[in-house]
């Protein structure tokens, strides 16, 4: 079969031969017909994962979409590689897709709805009318939170990035109100406080963590007097701006501010397994529908060499087409 085979670690993958998947008792073959590429798939290609590949050389991709033996359209975590024309995967980890969705937009969609609907309705628990910050909604998968937002029925949804031209698409999107992280600070930390003064923030997801997670907790600080409840719950996805924050144990000792992360590590199998069964079909369906947008930049797998280090525009996720 064709794949993209990773022959060391820190290079690109090369497209070329290698030799079929085989799949043993209990597990399934897929012809792959999708794969996205994602900060994931490189940082285990790269070897500074945790999880980085060991024996090589060896086909990459962590997940995909395809077609079983029965002819079930699927997308499914690999036991091997993704990114190649055929992969063994597990029976308990798969998701049919429904009619209306191609196979690229099934592909880009379960790593930005893991950041995203798990972080809104897992970690915050949103409710219907609450007010909901993204801070860094600018990228694939905060524009994904955003449309979640509006469809679990917030109230007003603002949004942060410094891509004034991602911003306006978010806008677009769903989003109210857009709060540019190229001012200076006291202008930022000023526009903040007076949105949370008139719309109480009741839920922050944040994908930048590091100086503006930083400059949000100094705005909504102390709550808001209108609110019936001052409490507001930053949830962190990511760390674009920077792996730390300065905060002191005595800001929250007096302010009603909970912090919390949203990832695999805090997420129980109860969690993945809801994932997989109930939310992930959901969103399926509505991109189906066209209610929940994505952008894609498709390239074959047989430029998988050149497409892996090419800078991918913002807002769109890289998909490898391996087949039609």
């Amino acid at each position: 079969m064709k794949a993209a085979i990773l022959n060391q670690l820190g290079l690109p993958p090369v497209y070329g031969d290698y030799e079929d998947p085989i799949s043993g008792e209990g597990q399934l073959l897929i012809s792959v017909k999708a794969a996205a590429v994602k900060n994931l798939d490189k940082a285990r290609a790269s070897g500074t994962h945790y999880a980085s590949y060991e024996n090589l050389p060896t086909t990459i991709g962590i997940d995909g979409v395809g077609i079983l033996e029965d002819g079930r359209r699927v997308y499914a975590q690999g036991l091997t590689g993704m990114i190649a024309e055929k992969a063994v995967i597990s029976p308990r980890q798969i998701t049919e897709l429904p009619l209306g969705i191609d196979y690229e937009t099934a592909a880009a969609l379960p790593n930005a709805v893991i950041g995203s609907a798990m972080a809104l309705l897992i970690r915050a628990e949103i409710k219907e009318g609450q007010n909901i910050l993204i801070n860094g909604a600018t990228g694939v998968t905060g524009m994904i939170a955003v449309q979640l937002a509006r469809h679990y029925k917030a109230n007003k949804i603002i949004v942060t990035g410094r891509n004034e031209e991602q911003l306006q698409k978010v806008l677009q999107l769903g989003a109210d109100i857009s709060v540019s992280l190229k001012q200076n600070d006291d202008d930022i930390i000023n526009q903040l406080k007076a949105i949370h003064a008139e719309n109480h923030i009741d839920i922050v997801i944040d994908y930048l963590w590091g100086k503006p997670v930083e400059l949000i907790l100094k705005s909504v600080k102390g709550g808001s007097v209108s609110h019936e409840s001052g409490k507001v719950r930053i949830v962190t996805v990511g760390e674009m701006a920077g792996p730390t924050i300065n905060l002191g144990s005595g800001f929250l000792r007096s302010s009603d501010i909970e912090i919390m992360g949203s990832g695999f590590g805090s997420l129980s199998q109860k969690d993945l397994e809801n994932f997989n069964q109930n939310i992930l079909p959901q969103m399926f369906l509505l991109a189906a529908k066209g209610q929940l947008k994505i952008e894609t930049d498709i390239e074959p797998l047989s430029n998988i060499e050149n497409a892996w280090i090419k800078e991918t525009e913002p807002g769109k996720r890289l998909v490898i087409k391996i087949a039609d």
